[in-house]
């Protein structure tokens, strides 16, 4: 199956349950990277199970995380 194929489906499915956010394969890889790091998964692990050959690209997962911490920090506190 071709990503356009994957795409033109995950729209579709979305659409038919009536979701109205922006819906692409990336934000499940995303959603599913951000879970890990939130339950306390080590970079590693993740850049494994994502099939990063760098680092520095699963480090991005992490500052992405904490920039949304600092911002929720700033909004309630």
């Amino acid at each position: 199956m071709s990503i356009p194929t994957i795409r033109w489906a995950l729209k579709r499915i979305a659409n038919r349950g009536g979701i109205e956010a922006n819906v692409y394969p990336h934000r499940f890889r995303h959603t599913y990277a951000c879970q890990l790091l939130d339950n306390g998964a080590p970079l590693e692990f993740i850049q494994g199970m994502l099939g990063n050959e760098k680092a520095s690209t699963t480090q991005i997962y992490a500052q992405l995380r904490g920039e949304r911490r600092r911002e929720l920090y700033r909004r309630f506190f």
